[in-house]
């Protein structure tokens, strides 16, 4: 019994050296991918904007970079780590900081404002008329590119303009930098995992291992009776 118990800890002792040597190649990969994202963070040149109190601004005011982070976390939804918007490091490069860069985007797309110069008279359902050839100051309002009715020549002109490509890509690219950090925070969790059941399986088979080594006995000296006369 002792034997098998003996060889089934140093099975889980090999798993457990397996676990902790795939640990280090998540983690060597992870941080590839981390310094990879970071550089590419760094040549792009976004970084995000903070005060001498090392509070997000948005062109200068604490008021629009409040606004953003609201559309962010509670229009959106988007859980954000106070941690990873760092004022000592203000290089795009973690999940929130993309996030609140694509929200930065969105806000400033939202609730813009569109020079519309139609081509012919439209009258509105509400009975406005817009004369051909008269440029019109056109709000978005907050509406994203399905609220826009495209059979409305004005809003057809709001929605192109505003929602450019630019916008789409910027957007886009940001999204994938959101999902690729947050893919990298998976992976650092996937190598604490692998770490924790190495440690774990080795431990148990070192102390199957110690447990099952073979005692010693003390040794007992007799000693010869002592003969009074």
């Amino acid at each position: 019994m002792a034997t098998r118990l003996k060889r089934l800890g140093i099975v889980l002792t090999i798993l457990g050296f397996a676990f902790i040597a795939a640990s280090g190649y998540a983690l060597i990969k992870t941080q590839e991918g981390y310094n990879s994202l970071s550089a590419f963070s760094a040549a792009q040149g976004v970084e995000l904007a903070y005060n001498e109190e090392g509070q997000l601004v948005d062109r200068g005011a604490t008021e629009g970079a409040q606004a953003i982070m609201a559309l962010l976390t509670d229009e959106w939804g988007y859980p954000v780590v106070a941690a990873e918007l760092d004022p000592n490091d203000p290089v795009v490069n973690t999940g929130s900081e993309y996030m609140y860069q694509m929200a930065t985007v969105a806000y400033h797309t939202l609730h813009g404002t569109q020079t519309v110069i139609l081509s012919e008279d439209f009258t509105a359902p509400d009975g406005t008329v817009y004369t051909a050839g008269t440029p019109y100051e056109i709000p978005v309002e907050g509406r994203y590119w399905a609220d826009f009715d495209r059979s409305n020549p004005i809003d057809a002109a709001v929605r192109t303009q505003a929602w450019t490509g630019v916008a789409h890509a910027l957007i886009a690219e940001l999204g994938v930098g959101t999902v690729t950090a947050s893919a990298l925070q998976l992976g650092l969790g996937l190598a604490g995992l692998f770490a924790g059941v190495g440690f774990s399986f080795a431990l148990a088979g070192l102390g199957l291992v110690w447990a099952t080594r073979p005692e010693r006995l003390p040794v007992t000296v007799s000693r010869p009776a002592t003969v009074t006369a």
